[in-house]
């Protein structure tokens, strides 16, 4: 079975109640629920895990590198525009990984223009709500199936 994880960067525990009129009102909980049917469906198990905290991400990242992983996706949060040692564990991991997020940085603030993670990921999905994440989880399971 092909196992892959998400991991949701800082601030994210509160979605839901945090600025809904940018992030929407699903909660992080029906994410997770959500994207673990859809990884049932389509023959995969889906880990979920979130932290407001970069080692931490940084040590998830380390220990796909071995256990089983496939491919990742991954919404970095705030440390999307600002953390080189997240951007060079992606790289480390040596996995396919999936940039996504809620909102469309791009037409957001100017600091949230730029990615370090994109230029290290197979692609990013920005700007669909929690539908990002479900489109991040498909192109993850296309691109470790090869097609």
């Amino acid at each position: 079975m092909t196992s892959l994880l998400v991991l949701h960067g800082p601030n994210l525990n509160l979605l839901g109640t945090r600025e809904p009129d940018v992030y929407g009102s699903v909660t992080l909980a029906q994410i997770d629920a959500e994207l673990a049917e859809l990884g049932r469906v389509h023959g995969a198990e889906v880990k979920c895990l979130q932290s407001n905290h970069e080692g931490v991400l940084i040590d998830w990242l380390h220990a796909a590198r071995t256990d089983g992983t496939a491919a990742v996706v991954l919404n970095a949060g705030g440390y999307t525009h600002t953390s080189v040692a997240l951007r060079d564990a992606v790289v480390a991991c040596g996995l396919p990984v999936i940039e996504v997020h809620l909102s469309n940085v791009a037409a957001r603030e100017p600091f949230r223009h730029h990615s370090l993670i994109a230029a290290v990921s197979v692609g990013s999905i920005s700007g669909f709500g929690a539908d990002s994440y479900r489109l991040g989880l498909l192109a993850a399971l296309r691109v470790v199936r090869g097609r």
